[in-house]
């Protein structure tokens, strides 16, 4: 195992005026921004005018436990091995395996596996899971469950429910923001310059019903700081595509869209849906737009990428009130109507084996992207191949 303790300067950013949010909904909102960024000792980078590693087509999501298993992987090598259309592979992480005392890092695991896909010729990506959907997991260290950190996380559960659902960051917290700010910084310090480490991202953006009510200012500062710690990414990154799984409350879709547009941050999605309504909706005077309407409209001006789940291969809806879509109709979706340059297929047992079929096919295998967009977006200054 590997440590390492890394004390790093503090940033100090001045955020855009906050969101508000109503017992309706969340007003739509325009931000205008103003980032200061007060470093000691560090360099802050100008994102565009450096050149981003990009590799766009498709890569592999595993499942737990799957990083920490040889046989799994050994399965997952084969595959790469003998899928051309497969690009590398996507790992989540989640705080505490990283960081599991308070300013010491662990990044082992990283090391094995990015090691292990430079031999084979393949990329890495990392997903920092900011947000649980298992409540017996640790979500946080466990230095942030104390009272400095005010608990650190926070249970929610489905609308209406009274049982945990999981657990999401109390980002709010400005300590804790600063934590996970260190966190960032420290990764790509050390990954931005790896030619076969390809993306960093983070899970989606709907917070889920806190069990315990929280305030507007709150739910104001959750994004405020989010969309601060993906500005700290880009520059933590400047070589390395980022991204924000990016889906609920629609509220602040549009904003966040235009934010990560702004810093050379890539859109992503947790789901590909093919019928779900609150993704799909195309807006009205009163009620804003879904994320897929942002994806067309956005091509070739910044990255964009998208995750099929396990619920994504049974049923083009959330509540399973659609039908069951066959892998070819979820990367036409994908590729055709969103124009995605990055899809991560998650390993899911029985469903992935349609994916390798379907990624064996011509169109699949006819160029380094795997049929999907290739372009350098216009919100890079280029790009590395």
């Amino acid at each position: 195992m590997q440590i390492e303790n890394i004390i790093q300067p503090k940033v100090g950013i001045m955020l855009f005026p906050a969101l508000r949010q109503t017992s309706a909904a969340l007003i739509k909102s325009l931000f205008t921004i103003s980032v200061v960024l007060i470093a000691w000792g560090m360099y802050i980078i100008d994102v565009e005018a450096a050149p981003v590693k990009w590799h766009p087509g498709h890569y592999v999501t595993l499942v737990n436990p799957g990083k920490d298993s040889s046989f799994y992987m050994g399965k997952v090598y084969r595959e790469l091995s003998n899928t051309s259309a497969l690009r590398g592979v996507t790992i989540r992480y989640k705080w505490p395996e990283l960081e599991p005392k308070e300013g010491v890092y662990d990044f082992s695991s990283i090391d094995h596996h990015l090691a292990e896909l430079t031999k084979r010729k393949k990329r890495l990506i990392i997903l920092l899971e900011t947000k649980s959907f298992d409540p017996d997991l640790d979500l946080v260290p466990n230095y942030l469950k104390a009272p400095a950190y005010a608990g650190g996380e926070f249970a929610f559960s489905s609308s209406g429910s009274k049982t945990i659902k999981g657990y999401n960051i109390k980002l709010w917290d400005q300590q804790v923001h600063d934590r996970l700010a260190a966190l960032v910084r420290v990764l790509g310090n050390r990954y931005n310059s790896k030619p076969n480490f390809e993306g960093f991202g983070l899970t989606e953006t709907a917070m889920g019903q806190p069990m315990t009510p929280i305030t507007d200012g709150q739910v104001d500062e959750y994004y405020n700081n989010l969309l601060s710690i993906n500005r700290v990414a880009r520059n933590s990154f400047p070589n390395t595509m980022t991204f924000q799984f990016t889906n609920y409350p629609r509220g602040i879709v549009e904003p966040f869209v235009k934010q990560l547009k702004t810093t050379g941050g890539a859109l992503g999605c947790p789901d590909v849906f093919l019928d779900e309504p609150g993704l799909l909706f195309k807006g009205t005077a009163d009620s804003p737009a879904g994320v897929y309407t942002h994806y067309s409209k956005n091509a070739n001006a910044m990255p964009l990428t998208i995750q099929v789940e396990k619920p994504n291969y049974e049923n083009t809806r959330h509540d399973d009130t659609g039908t069951k879509p066959t892998a070819n109709e979820l990367l036409v979706f994908a590729r055709d109507k969103l124009q995605v340059n990055y899809i991560f297929w998650t390993r899911t047992p029985v469903y992935f084996n349609k994916v390798l079929e379907m990624l064996g096919q011509k169109a699949q295998t006819s160029n380094a992207a795997g049929g999907l967009n290739p372009a350098c977006p216009s919100s890079y200054d280029s790009c590395i191949n």
